[in-house]
C-alpha cells in the first residue's frame, strides 16, 4: 500500500495531479485535484502545459470526467496512481536553486530542526511554481512549534524574513472572507507567528503530522443543527493541523474543528473560545465544526480571553 499524507501530491496515469487532503484513506487516497494537463495552460512542467483547478472548477472537472472519483473531496484508486511527491523529498533540490526556499531552510537549520522534518508543497513540489506563486513550506509534528519560535526571531532581525505588510494581511484576509471583522482578524493573527515574507514572497509555515501523531481516522458523522458555544479549550496540540482540532470543556460537546485555515491556531489550552458551527453527531459524541463550505457564513472561532486581554471590545 502507498504511505501517503496530508499535503503529499499525486501524479496519476494521466498525469493529473491531485493534493493529499487527508491521513487515512477509503477506497482510495482522498486529494483534490489542482493540475491537469491543458494546451492553454500557464504553467509547464517537462514539456507539458498545464492548467491550474481551483476548489470548485476542481470538482466541476472531477464530475465531468471521473464521477466515480467524486465524493466530499476527490478519492483516487490507489491503482491509478504513478508517484507520489512528498514535500521533504524536494527540499535538497530547493536549497540548491531558490533562495527564498534557502533562507527559510537556514533560519531553522540554526534552530536544530532537521531537514527531514522540513518539506514545500503546493505548486514548488508539483515544479510548477510560476513568480506569483506563494511558499507552502511544511514542517512535521512537534518540530513546526520550533520552527514557528525559529521564523518569529529571525523576523525580529536583519535579514530575508520578513513581516506580512498590512497589504498582504489584507489580500489574506479578503482571499480567506471570515465571518470576523478584519480588526479582530489581526489580533489573532498577530501572535501565531505562521506567516512571514521572505525577498519579497509570502510564505505559510504549515503543519503535517509525523508518522506517530497518526492514530485513527477522523469519522464522518451526522450533521444536525447550527450552535454557538462558548467553551475552554483543554488541548491545542493539532490547533495547526487540517482540520484544527480543539478539545473542549462544554456540557455538550467534546471538541471543536476548523476546516478553515483562517481558524487554525486560533486559541491555546486555557481560554475561553466563542465557536460557532454546524453540530456533527458521531456515535455518542457531538462535535462542533467549523468551515462546512468554501466561504462559510455565520460560522467562526474567537478566543474571548485573547481579545478581552488585548482590550477589544
Amino acid at each position: 500500500m502507498l504511505k501517503t499524507r496530508l499535503r503529499d501530491f499525486l501524479l496519476t496515469k494521466e498525469d493529473w495531479l491531485f493534493a493529499v487532503s487527508d491521513y487515512f484513506r477509503k477506497d482510495g487516497i482522498r486529494a483534490t485535484l489542482r493540475y491537469v494537463p491543458d494546451e492553454t495552460g500557464e504553467r509547464e512542467l517537462n514539456g507539458i502545459k498545464y492548467r491550474k483547478y481551483d476548489f470548485g472548477p476542481a470538482f466541476e472537472f472531477m464530475k465531468k470526467n471521473r464521477p466515480e472519483w467524486v465524493q466530499d473531496v476527490h478519492v483516487i484508486p490507489e491503482s491509478e496512481v504513478k508517484k507520489v511527491l512528498r514535500p521533504s523529498d524536494v527540499i535538497p533540490e530547493l536549497v540548491n536553486s531558490d533562495s527564498r526556499v534557502r533562507a527559510i531552510v537556514k533560519v531553522l537549520d540554526l534552530a536544530e530542526i532537521p531537514r527531514t522534518s522540513m518539506g514545500v508543497t503546493g505548486s514548488m513540489l508539483a515544479g510548477l511554481q510560476n513568480e506569483s506563486s506563494d511558499i507552502d513550506f511544511v514542517v512535521y509534528g512537534p518540530m513546526w512549534f520550533r520552527a514557528r519560535d525559529a521564523i518569529a526571531a529571525a523576523k525580529q532581525q536583519e535579514g530575508p524574513i520578513e513581516e506580512l505588510d498590512e497589504e498582504m494581511w489584507h489580500r489574506i484576509y479578503r482571499k480567506r472572507i471570515p465571518d470576523i471583522s478584519f480588526d479582530e482578524f489581526m489580533l489573532h493573527e498577530s501572535r501565531k507567528g505562521n506567516r512571514g515574507m521572505v525577498e519579497g514572497t509570502y510564505f505559510d509555515l504549515l503543519f503535517v503530522r509525523e508518522w506517530d501523531q497518526i492514530k485513527e481516522p477522523l469519522l464522518r458523522g451526522k450533521d444536525t443543527v447550527k450552535m454557538k458555544i462558548e467553551a475552554e479549550v483543554k488541548n491545542a496540540d493539532f490547533a495547526f493541523d487540517s482540520p484544527a482540532y480543539y478539545k473542549v470543556e462544554h456540557e455538550e460537546i467534546d471538541h471543536v474543528l476548523s476546516y478553515t485555515h483562517t481558524y487554525a491556531g486560533q486559541a491555546l489550552p486555557g481560554e475561553i473560545i466563542e465557536a460557532s458551527g454546524v453540530i456533527e453527531e458521531v456515535g455518542d459524541i457531538k462535535r462542533l465544526v467549523v468551515g462546512t463550505s468554501r466561504e462559510p457564513k455565520g460560522e467562526w472561532i474567537r478566543s474571548l480571553s485573547w481579545l478581552e486581554k488585548c482590550g477589544y471590545n
